[in-house]
């Protein structure tokens, strides 16, 4: 299983987010045993080599996957009890293109509007021009690159209002000007009152050391 270690203790900072003996594996290969972690307010930057589990623990916290046992919490609200109120207070955004690709920029922030009722408004007119997405707003997803595409989910996730945001791997794909603006984005969500970030990533998401926590996954063991 996953080794841990926490490389900065953020001791006064309030949890959001707890994950109690949690144990997942795929067919042969176990990845967490009994995994127990408590994640802050402010970014926590979750590293580790290819095959730790970052993506799966990503996808665990955000219940898009289920552990063999253990539990997720947000507040009182856990994972297993009530899935769909932990599905709200939890914004996920992965490494690739986004599912929905059928819509456009502008259908698909109409569609979570439904989902996540604290959305941003005045945030998402941000990282839509940071991003540089109002040419393609009417375009469909899949007519897009993968990076303009990645744009779109990654504005959701800043602006979405949500208790815990994942995010992984952000940098991927992403031009010089986007990842710069990125990189300013999140620096300000660090800062953000009662909400965690959790970031996957083989760079520093340069969040603040005030803000920020570090979780480092060991590689599984054979």
């Amino acid at each position: 299983g996953c080794g841990m270690n926490d490389s900065v203790r953020h001791d006064s900072l309030p949890i959001v987010l707890k994950v109690q003996g949690l144990s997942f594996a795929y067919p042969g290969r176990y990845l967490f045993t009994d995994w127990t972690h408590e994640f802050v307010q402010g970014i926590t930057w979750v590293q580790g080599p290819n095959g730790c589990g970052k993506s799966t623990l990503l996808k665990l916290l955000g219940g898009a996957l289920n552990p063999i046992s253990g539990h997720v919490a947000i507040g009182t609200i856990q994972a297993g009890h009530k899935p769909l109120a932990y599905r709200q207070a939890v914004f996920y955004c992965g490494p690739g293109p986004i599912s929905f690709d059928h819509l456009s920029p502008s259908e698909y922030f109409g569609f979570m509007r439904s989902l996540y009722p604290a959305i941003d408004e005045e945030g998402l007119a941000q990282h839509v021009e940071g991003f540089g997405l109002h040419p393609f707003l009417n375009v469909p997803l899949a007519l897009l690159s993968t990076g303009t595409q990645r744009k779109a989910w990654l504005a959701m996730a800043l602006a979405a209002g949500t208790r815990v945001t994942l995010i992984d791997e952000p940098f991927n794909a992403l031009d010089v000007k986007s990842l710069a603006y990125l990189r300013l984005a999140l620096h300000r969500c660090a800062n953000a009152l009662s909400s965690a970030w959790i970031v996957a990533s083989h760079e520093d998401p340069g969040a603040p050391a005030s803000h920020r926590a570090i979780l480092e996954l060991a590689a599984p063991s054979p």
